[in-house]
């Protein structure tokens, strides 16, 4: 099977920097045309910029949490490029640390917001305007954390345990034509993730079997093999990419 992407059309959320930028990058890099979205236009201009062919990439400020700029984003993408093969649904925020308990309403629903509910209201769109009729794939960023409980985290990885479940939920509703896979990205050198390792990284890196942290561009070469042909029997699955940080032996054995 071939990873090519050529003639094929994207959308990427959250892609004005971090992992959103690497799969983009990646994807036009093999092919495909890609639309770009995050809230900040001048942050995506920035982004578009460090593409080489900027006729293969359509810039479209969104706000992900609200549905009606879902529906105007895929519009855009279907206008602009004439159709719709590819669906990233990357955007995520985590703007509390602390406990559960201490979660105040204001941010417990944005985090939702962003990071559970925009992959239903992106998925709907661009199941209902194009891939109902004509297939597709959907490909959705979770995170290891969504995997088990973590101290300060724990309602960013709620979300993230509900994109994995959200995955196989959408990856059954959607079959045959569409494809639904995830990734669950270990920590991964990016602006989102820079208090969990930028003052502690050789630490961290020490207890990572590969003994290093993630780079976005290890996450964009397996999101390159989930939205392509190499992975045409692939559905509802979460892959796995932290360096082999949660393969770790069970305490007190070996």
């Amino acid at each position: 099977m071939e990873s090519s992407l050529e003639g094929r059309i994207a959308v990427v959320t959250g892609a004005s920097r971090g992992i959103g930028l690497a799969i983009a990058q990646r994807l036009v890099a093999s092919g495909a045309s890609v639309v770009i979205s995050s809230r900040r236009a001048e942050n995506l201009a920035k982004a578009q910029s460090t593409f080489d062919d900027p006729s293969k990439v359509l810039s479209v400020a969104s706000h992900v949490g609200s549905r009606q700029d879902a529906n105007s984003l895929i519009e855009k993408a279907i206008e602009h490029f004439g159709s719709l093969d590819i669906l990233v649904n990357n955007a995520g925020t985590n703007p509390y640390f602390g406990p559960l308990v201490d979660i105040d309403d204001a941010l417990m629903q944005k985090t939702y917001e962003v990071n559970q509910a925009s992959i239903v209201t992106h998925t709907a769109a661009a199941w209902h305007q194009w891939m109902k009729g004509h297939g597709g794939v959907v490909l959705n960023i979770a995170s290891i954390g969504g995997l088990g409980p973590e101290p300060g985290i724990g309602w960013y990885n709620v979300t993230k345990a509900a994109v994995i479940h959200l995955t196989k939920q959408l990856a059954w509703e959607l079959s045959p034509g569409v494809r639904v896979n995830a990734i669950a990205p270990g920590l991964v050198r990016t602006d989102l993730a820079r208090k969990l390792w930028e003052e502690r990284e050789p630490e961290i890196a020490s207890r990572i079997p590969l003994r290093r942290i993630g780079e976005p561009d290890d996450i964009a070469s397996m999101a390159l093999t989930l939205v392509s042909d190499a992975s045409s029997w692939i559905t509802g699955q979460t892959i796995v990419i932290d360096g082999g940080a949660t393969n770790q032996p069970l305490g007190g054995v070996g």
